[in-house]
């Protein structure tokens, strides 16, 4: 039974991941480092930035025999900051949000000051406050279940009574690993046709395409 909904922010909430995703393709793209889009999705969508870059500096090793530039983390950041006066809610989330009366919770892999700013540059903060979880409260973020058990005890509910929405694979496999219900998010506007069938392979029960499906599914469990 479910009695929690614990969203991801990113490309569920806040209209971010296409931003993200463009701006680190292309500033990739000057350091050398390229990457098709369906598999940089795939692979680095939902790490938290200390594993992201992380994983970038052993692509840049392998692939060009030496580390990232000392500063390409923080030019990276600064690109995506810059592009922020262009976050939007997903489409629909802050009306459907506003219907839930159940416990609910984020669980984001972005670092807390940054979530804190997108959720109130969407009008969406006040919604969840004080249960906003990022990836500065534990040791190990997506796709390990640290983050989501991390808010399910901040909600005071067992994980198997917790319900998490997620568009990532590294989110769906944290919530899966959390022993959590998961569903897969196809809103964002970064989701495209192989975003569907790698969701559910990765562990989601179900799909939906748009926050008045994820409206009218609460609905219809509660």
């Amino acid at each position: 039974m479910i009695e929690a909904v614990i969203f991801d922010c990113d490309g569920v909430l806040v209209d971010s991941e296409v931003l993200a995703l463009e701006v680190e393709l292309a500033i990739l793209a000057e350091i050398g480092l390229h990457y098709e889009p369906r598999d940089f999705k795939a692979r680095f969508m939902g790490m938290s930035n200390r594993a992201f870059f992380a994983a970038l500096d052993q692509d840049h090793r392998r692939l060009l025999g030496r580390p990232l530039p000392d500063d390409f983390s923080e030019k990276c950041k600064a690109r995506y900051r810059a592009s922020w006066h262009r976050l939007a809610e997903v489409p629909g989330a802050r009306a459907a949000i506003a219907q839930i009366a159940g416990p609910k919770a984020v669980a984001s892999s972005s670092e807390e000051d940054a979530l804190e700013r997108k959720l109130r540059h969407t009008n969406l903060w006040a919604l969840f406050a004080p249960h906003v979880y990022s990836a500065d409260r534990v040791a190990h973020a997506k796709p390990a279940p640290d983050l989501f058990l991390c808010a399910a005890d901040g909600l005071k509910m067992a994980p198997g009574r917790c319900l998490a929405i997620e568009d990532s694979l590294n989110g769906v496999a944290s919530a899966h690993a959390a022993g959590m219900t998961v569903w897969g998010f196809l809103g964002g506007g970064h989701a495209d046709e192989h975003t569907g069938p790698a969701l559910l392979a990765a562990g989601a029960e179900r799909l939906l395409r748009n926050w008045s499906e994820i409206r009218d599914a609460l609905g219809a469990r509660s």
